[in-house]
């Protein structure tokens, strides 16, 4: 879930462009990686094993630089606290939602995050509602409805819900991103997360669990490792360029999803769903790229 920020109007490393592009691999082999064992395994254990393998990587991010203790200190630790739990339930939901849905659709769903974004900021932030960023948000939905397709065409509506609700605790965990200190750095921050998310998941498995083959446990254990490279790959680009001008790279991985729910389970795109995704991301996009510095990050 890649976050989207003001454009600046300046030339577009191509390094910036490779991390990128490299990242929203990784996101989209997650994805599929999640769905392939979300298939037989409970999201709640699903996801503990994607924080627990990740923790490896993001302490070996903070390994470098400030000693942890002193970064911990000057943590916002309630603003990362609740931008880590928001964003451990979109995770958990995304994971939730997956064995309902093609890979692609679903993934295409969660992106409508950023135009929830656009209309709970007036809310819950103050912030002023511009007449195209609602419109822009308005022909989104328009897109989340052709991919929902609510006249009956999904055989469950679990799938939908559960991934609009992903798509919704997103948006909360972007918009507590806006609130937290701009001193947090980005490895301490996936270091808590990745803690926060282990601690949580892992208290759920006496609720929800089923012991994984050793096939499975290697599954979750590349997925844990890939996600952490991802938001690596991705925090490095954002160092190098503005979020903003890498938007249109972002939505990749929708590609992406559908190479891999084609290869692997023979999922294909309708139509109609095809025409959503296009809404969704074109409408993500205009959002990203119309804004101007002086009016703030929308992400």
């Amino acid at each position: 879930m890649p976050p989207t920020v003001a454009v600046r109007h300046t030339a577009v490393p191509l390094r910036s462009v490779a991390l990128i592009l490299v990242s929203m691999f990784c996101f989209a082999v997650v994805d599929a990686l999640a769905k392939s064992v979300a298939l037989a395994y409970p999201a709640n254990e699903v996801t503990f094993f994607r924080m627990l393998f990740g923790l490896f990587p993001a302490v070996a991010m903070c390994v470098r630089g400030k000693p942890l203790t002193v970064r911990l200190k000057q943590m916002d630790v309630r603003g990362q606290t609740l931008r880590s739990l928001t964003l451990l339930g979109a995770s958990g939901l995304f994971f939730a939602g997956l064995p309902y849905m093609p890979l692609s659709e679903a993934v295409a769903i969660v992106y409508s995050e950023t135009l929830l974004v656009i209309v709970l900021a007036p809310l819950l932030l103050k912030e002023v509602l511009k007449p195209r960023d609602a419109f822009a948000a308005a022909i989104g939905f328009v897109g989340v409805l052709f991919v929902v397709r609510p006249d009956g065409s999904h055989s469950s509506w679990l799938g939908p819900v559960l991934l609009i609700s992903s798509a919704l605790f997103g948006a909360l965990s972007i918009i507590q991103i806006k609130r937290i200190r701009a001193t947090d750095d980005s490895a301490t921050t996936v270091l808590y997360f990745t803690a926060v998310g282990t601690l949580v998941t892992g208290a759920s498995l006496f609720f929800a669990w089923r012991t994984p083959s050793f096939n499975a446990l290697a599954v979750m254990a590349l997925l844990g490792v890939f996600a952490t490279a991802g938001q690596l790959l991705m925090t490095m680009a954002f160092r190098q360029a503005d979020a903003g001008a890498l938007a249109p790279y972002n939505y990749t991985s929708i590609v992406w999803a559908a190479l891999f729910g084609y290869v692997v389970w023979g999922e294909t795109i309708g139509a109609m769903s095809l025409l959503g995704i296009a809404l969704i991301v074109g409408s993500s996009i205009a959002v990203a790229m119309r804004r101007k510095p002086e009016e703030g990050p929308l992400v």
